[in-house]
């Protein structure tokens, strides 16, 4: 087999319980589009995640949700505990501060994935978002200001992952930060934005902003803010919630460094 060339029985089956596991509850036909894969690919992935024992589904509904069984894929994945706890209270205070949501944010491969997040304490929201849900990374604003923060060898893996993967973003997004345009732009001014979310349980009807967390000199993750498209301007949002957002990624980082995490926890 050619190097670097993805099994796509496999990618389709990962594409599938990705997509149950981030909406909770879907219908044969909305799992076919939301992982893009024919209708009947979908329904043999179904099946097989059925006899495995990673979804179920619902009683008197022809839908489908996950089990407990998929907390499995996550046994042994404690390296971002530390991120959690040093950056849980920083994010409920802002949320509190400014309603908004936020998210701790790490990459997995060519995703990004919610580690944390505050959308069930406040109403501004339209879905909550617990850990495991992922986003395409060119296609969120953590994803943006993580690429960017990156390391070159880093990005580079990033990016020729992303290559191999047709339909993962948009081509003229990828052309985009393919050059170093976007990205200086987005180291200089410290944050990256995505204003419109499509790729999310409402889509095209949040926005979101994005700032790099950093252990010392370790790019660790992103910490995001998510608000509604409709409620103001990129413009006015960046004014109003990037410098809390910065101060709030620097603490967190100098907690990280100093280990005050642990005192808290």
């Amino acid at each position: 087999m050619e190097r670097g060339v993805p099994i796509r029985s496999i990618s389709r089956c990962m594409s599938v319980l990705q997509a149950i596991n981030r909406h909770g509850s879907l219908s044969l036909m909305e799992i076919a589009q939301a992982a893009k894969v024919p209708y009947p690919t979908a329904c043999r992935i179904v099946q097989t995640l059925l006899h495995e024992g990673f979804i179920e589904r619902e009683p008197d509904r022809k839908r489908y949700r996950p089990t407990v069984l998929v907390l499995s894929l996550a046994n042994g994945f404690q390296v971002h505990d530390r991120l959690i706890q040093a950056s849980r209270r920083y994010i409920v205070d802002l949320t509190y501060k400014h309603n908004w949501p936020l998210s701790v944010v790490t990459r997995v491969g060519q995703s990004m994935v919610v580690r944390d997040s505050t959308h069930a304490l406040t109403s501004r929201t339209f879905s909550n978002y617990y850990p495991g849900f992922t986003l395409p990374i060119l296609e969120c604003a953590s994803g943006r200001a993580y690429i960017a923060h990156a390391g070159a060898e880093e990005r580079e893996t990033i990016l020729n992952g992303v290559r191999t993967l047709p339909g993962a973003t948009d081509p003229q997004t990828l052309t985009l930060f393919e050059s170093d345009v976007v990205l200086n732009e987005i180291r200089r001014d410290g944050y990256a934005t995505k204003g419109r979310n499509f790729h999310n349980a409402t889509p095209g009807r949040t926005a979101s902003i994005a700032v790099p967390i950093f252990d010392e000199d370790e790019l660790v993750g992103a910490l995001t803010m998510v608000f509604f498209a409709s409620a103001m301007k990129m413009s006015e949002a960046v004014e109003r919630y990037v410098p809390d957002m910065k101060a709030a990624a620097e603490r967190i980082g100098l907690d990280l460094a100093s280990g005050m995490h642990r005192i808290a926890a």
